[in-house]
């Protein structure tokens, strides 16, 4: 491979990575079906990859991709249209000609397009775990291996998800239409739920030795402004945009050198991406005009909107903390939520009152195997002098960890507590992550709140 095709490879890899999901998002209404539209993709690119280097980029590639994929769907369609009407002079019966070919049923608006696309990746219909990988190949662009990566889990996994979902949405006869109205309304919380998802194990991966996968964290971002820029009246999206870009805004200063953690009330705020803040702080303040009563996701925001507005870490306002961590608990009645209002109790009013409602929730079988609740307790003995307890604690949190980075800093502080070193002026459940939680799954992870890193 010469310099100059390798060059035009990499540039078509580029332009179809941004083209791919307006491309799959058209051709996904007018055939209706995901697989389908998948395959004409697929052949739209093989044409680039055949053309492109010896005709050149051309001046629009994005249009070009479109129109090439326009004509393929167009053919195919009147290919079938063909087979079905040779069906029927033979007396058999074929599939549906109705599918329109008028030019006019064939521009349709980009933005219900990509629409489209998020409402049938994210369908109820499917398993959030399949929402997940369905949602990362259409509208991110991932590969089978790169999603099987970024989740530490088999490839073959992760295909047969991915095939499953597309069997499930033809067998369900899922209509490719944007709803409206309440309709629409009906199906956001699967949507904010997949990309909110997405978002999460990208800021504080799961398994593995990173303890953040950058890339997902744009995914989700990218795909929380297009769903904000074509439902612009709905709160709860504005909400869980503010909350990804009040965090991604902490992503350079959330890790060391090594990639190792640095928590919240150490890091430099320097570092953190004011741009980012601010875009946050908008989204916010249009999130709580347009909602009645504030939702979890804007809750979640105002929450990070107190430490983004801190300069310092001892500027933050704890109590303002507890009082939006009460109407999330009212919102969301989550376990998982009334453990990070634990955390921010003993940062406002003193550890012994936090340690008082972590005892409460050792109780809560839902917590049984969640690693930050003897980290949460460990971080509050500690600062109450009782050390060799706290050790026990952290010790307990790294042993159900499945993170190693996470592991690492559990274990430090363990170690530290050996020696009767004083306690970090970073406290770890100020800074760490313990989960917050959604609606209908009270212990699954998350990034935001007054305990986010």
């Amino acid at each position: 491979m010469t310099d100059a095709t390798a060059a035009t490879a990499r540039a078509i890899e580029a332009v179809w990575r941004l083209e791919a999901p307006r491309i799959l998002g058209f051709l996904v209404r007018l055939l209706g079906d995901v697989q389908a539209a998948e395959d004409a993709a697929q052949a739209v690119l093989l044409t680039a990859l055949e053309r492109w280097p010896t005709e050149g980029i051309p001046q629009n590639p994005g249009a070009w991709l479109v129109t090439a994929a326009r004509h393929r769907a167009i053919d195919g369609l009147r290919r079938d249209a063909r087979q079905a009407r040779l069906l029927d002079a033979h007396g058999h019966s074929g599939p549906s000609t109705e599918a329109p070919l008028a030019d006019e049923a064939l521009d349709g608006v980009v933005g219900d397009d990509l629409l489209r696309l998020i409402l049938v990746a994210c369908n109820p219909v499917l398993a959030v775990e399949a929402r997940v990988a369905l949602t990362l190949r259409l509208l991110a662009g991932l590969t089978t291996a790169e999603i099987a990566h970024a989740y530490l889990v088999p490839e073959a996994t992760v295909a047969q998800r991915i095939v499953r979902a597309k069997r499930t949405l033809r067998a369900a006869e899922v209509p490719f239409e944007v709803p409206r109205g309440e309709a629409l309304a009906a199906r956001l919380p699967a949507v904010l739920e997949a990309i909110y998802l997405i978002f999460n194990e990208g800021y504080a991966a799961s398994r593995g030795d990173t303890w953040i996968r950058g890339e997902l964290c744009q995914v989700a971002l990218r795909l929380g402004r297009v769903l904000a820029g074509l439902t612009p009246m709905a709160a709860e999206v504005h909400g869980l945009v503010a909350l990804m870009e009040l965090h991604t805004s902490r992503l350079r200063a959330r890790h060391g050198p090594g990639g190792q953690p640095v928590l919240l009330l150490d890091q430099d705020r320097g570092r953190w991406d004011h741009l980012l803040i601010q875009r946050g702080l908008r989204a916010l303040a249009l999130a709580i005009r347009l909602a009645r009563p504030l939702g979890p996701y804007t809750l979640q925001a105002a929450i990070s909107a107190c430490h983004a507005r801190a300069r310092t870490a001892g500027d933050t306002d704890w109590h303002q903390i507890v009082a939006l961590y009460d109407a999330l608990v009212e919102a969301t009645g989550s376990p998982v939520v009334e453990l990070n209002r634990a955390v921010a109790v003993g940062m406002a009013f003193g550890p012994a009152e936090g340690l008082a409602l972590v005892d409460d929730l050792a109780l809560d079988p839902a917590l049984a195997t969640y690693p930050h609740l003897p980290a949460v307790r460990g971080d509050l003995l500690e600062r109450l002098g009782r050390r060799a307890e706290a050790r026990s604690a952290f010790e307990a949190a790294a042993a159900r960890t499945q993170n190693g980075q996470e592991r690492a800093v559990l274990l430090a502080r363990a170690a530290a507590c050996r020696w009767r070193a004083p306690p970090p002026r970073s406290s770890y459940t100020a800074a760490i992550h313990p989960s917050v939680g959604i609606p209908g799954r009270p212990f699954s992870r998350s990034f935001m709140g007054a305990v986010a890193g």
